[in-house]
């Protein structure tokens, strides 16, 4: 090696140097730290297999819930009363022995095993679901109360999104005596009962999609205004906020544009919980009466219809109670997935 020597001392060269490789010891996980927030949360969330079951489960009930009425001749609302009560029957199903259109009744000398497609010479008939006591087709129907509830549902849940998160900022964030009235006021409407609210309506409002969706919206935004409420206690004094009001941003900037997009994780959870509830409160309303007018169905009213029915045409009743369990069970389970992948701190739970 040439060495080079002046006065001074010694002079390195380039030849004296030599690149370390040391790739392999800092070991930077490139992978995670190019990601975005977003693309970890969805890489978090498809992780989780419930919840993944219950997204798919979700989006095929809307799939059906949109073409399912239009897939045979029959609407919601005709009646054939020459083919009322009539077993589900399906073309295929019915040589392998089952979804022929037989049922069993129970007679005082014991069960006998009937057919009324037979009887009667319905030979090219198909119901797929059954058929209701006013000869209505169940397969239409249950699909067309399930379009009613999931409008239902969600339009109610994303109002009561917008009312309950901007109450509950508003509120936390002003604090003092705007918080004391505000939240007194809150105590007030939760204090009222839902039914109570429901019945009022239907007074000065007609029955319907409508009527609902405004019972649901006057009552099932005071848990989104607590949630929005304790988020924004924890956050206003923090320093991004302190150094905005420095900066002379205002109060609606702060709340709207510097605070909601960190809570956006709570408020997406809330929402999809609050969907289930609000599927099942209608339900509930149709059951008892106060909910969709005939002709018209929801799968409470058709759970309702086929509750008269059930120890005589049991297969009338099961569509709906199916396909309600099966909604508020997926939702539930995307509610519980979207609440790990969106907290930070269940990251490596």
């Amino acid at each position: 090696m040439d060495k080079t020597v002046t006065a001074q001392g010694y002079v390195p060269v380039e030849a004296d140097f030599r690149l370390k490789n040391n790739a392999d010891e800092i070991a930077l996980d490139t992978n995670f730290a190019a990601q975005s927030f977003w693309r970890d949360v969805l890489i978090r969330y498809f992780r989780k297999t419930s919840a993944v079951i219950g997204l798919v489960l979700i989006a095929l009930i809307t799939v059906m819930a949109v073409v399912g009425p239009g897939m045979n001749g029959y609407t919601y609302s005709g009646q054939e009363l020459n083919e009322k009560n009539l077993a589900p029957r399906v073309p295929g199903l019915e040589n392998m022995g089952i979804f022929d259109g037989s049922e069993s009744m129970s007679t005082t000398t014991g069960t006998k095993k009937v057919n009324y497609y037979e009887e009667k010479g319905l030979d090219k008939v198909y119901y797929w679901f059954g058929s209701d006591n006013f000869g209505r087709d169940i397969w239409t129907r249950t699909w067309t109360g399930a379009r009613v509830s999931l409008i239902i549902a969600v339009a109610a849940a994303i109002i009561d999104m917008i009312i309950g998160m901007s109450y509950g900022l508003i509120s936390g964030y002003f604090g003092g005596k705007v918080d004391m009235v505000m939240q007194r006021s809150l105590e007030v409407a939760n204090g009222i009962p839902r039914l109570v609210v429901v019945t009022l309506l239907l007074l000065v409002l007609k029955p319907g999609m409508l009527t609902i969706i405004v019972a649901l919206m006057l009552t099932e935004w005071i848990g989104m205004s607590r949630i929005a409420r304790a988020e924004m206690l924890k956050l206003k004094e923090q320093e991004f906020v302190l150094a905005s009001r420095t900066l002379g941003a205002g109060s609606f900037f702060i709340i709207f544009k510097e605070i909601l997009p960190n809570i956006i994780g709570p408020i997406i959870t809330q929402v999809m919980f609050s969907i289930p509830t609000a599927i099942f409160t209608e339900a509930f309303l149709s059951f008892v009466g106060l909910g969709i007018p005939v002709p018209q169905c929801s799968l409470g009213s058709l759970i309702s219809e086929g509750f008269n029915s059930f120890t005589t045409h049991p297969y009338q009743i099961i569509p709906p109670i199916v396909t309600m369990a099966l909604l508020m069970l997926s939702f539930n389970l995307v509610a519980d997935g979207l609440r790990e992948a969106l907290d930070p701190k269940m990251k490596e739970m």
